[in-house]
């Protein structure tokens, strides 16, 4: 009877379930909306003319914490170049059993070539195929991603356009000096992404920092019309009190970073 009756309880929390609300998503006719800034597969970017931005520097390969990158430049040929460079990316290959997902070769990019993409169904059955080639991560001249799968019933090309979101993780977010701009080049097929978004309402400083610290204006700071984001008081600005009462003139030590203290005689 004690078998039985484990069961029976165990059958009660099951039917229970039964009747109320679904959460789980049935993947992969529901497919979720993927984060802006999500980490899914590598393209090769053009510039709008159609040519190539991987100059073939292999900062990506180096920058690499998983050695997944393999990168070999080449001389651009005189009568047809193939990047606004000197050299070109002629071997390009990513090993996606190896690639984390870091993002950390797409910050090292100076020619924003290469992005990471909403694209994450990458499964296979042969290991060979999960080398990406540089036939499968460029983009075609009007700016057409390849998918390495074309007639792979869960093949989303458009997941492949989306390849904006490391704009936003790499741009200094949050800071009024920086809305509105758009320090990246036009690519092919997209043009020109979105410019970092402001931050609505506009939020004080104070109410990010922990409760024990508390700050006082010293005067109003004017905001430039139509900007978001945080204020950012100096020193000058604002008075930083501490739960003990004692006040200092800002976050910065006087003196700098670099300043050393005076021995003792």
């Amino acid at each position: 009877m004690g078998i039985l009756n484990d069961f029976a309880k165990g059958l009660k929390v099951t039917l229970r379930q039964i009747w109320g609300e679904r959460v789980t998503a049935e993947y992969p006719k529901d497919m979720r909306e993927k984060p802006q800034r999500f980490h899914g597969r590598h393209v090769l970017n053009r510039y709008p003319d159609g040519m190539e931005k991987c100059i073939g520097c292999e900062l990506c390969a180096g920058a690499c914490p998983a050695h997944c990158i393999y990168v070999r430049g080449a001389d651009n040929p005189i009568e047809a170049p193939v990047s606004p460079g000197e050299r070109f990316g002629f071997v390009y290959e990513i090993n996606m059993l190896r690639c984390i997902f870091c993002a950390l070769c797409v910050e090292a990019c100076p020619t924003e070539a290469i992005t990471m993409t909403h694209l994450f169904e990458m499964s296979t059955t042969n290991r060979e195929d999960a080398i990406y080639t540089k036939r499968e991560l460029l983009v075609e001249p009007d700016g057409t991603p390849n998918h390495m799968f074309p007639d792979d019933s869960l093949a989303d090309v458009e997941e492949l356009r989306k390849a904006d979101g490391w704009m936003r993780a790499v741009a200094p977010g949050g800071r009024v000096a920086y809305e509105g701009l758009t320090p990246w080049s036009e690519s092919a097929g997209v043009g020109v992404r979105p410019a970092e978004p402001g931050q609505d309402p506009l939020r004080p400083i104070a109410a990010d920092l922990p409760d024990f610290l508390t700050i006082e204006p010293a005067s109003p700071r004017s905001v430039a019309e139509g900007a978001g984001g945080s204020e950012e008081p100096t020193g000058e600005e604002a008075t930083i009190v501490s739960p003990d009462g004692e006040r200092s003139d800002g976050p910065e030590r006087s003196g700098g970073e670099d300043a050393v203290p005076e021995e003792e005689s």
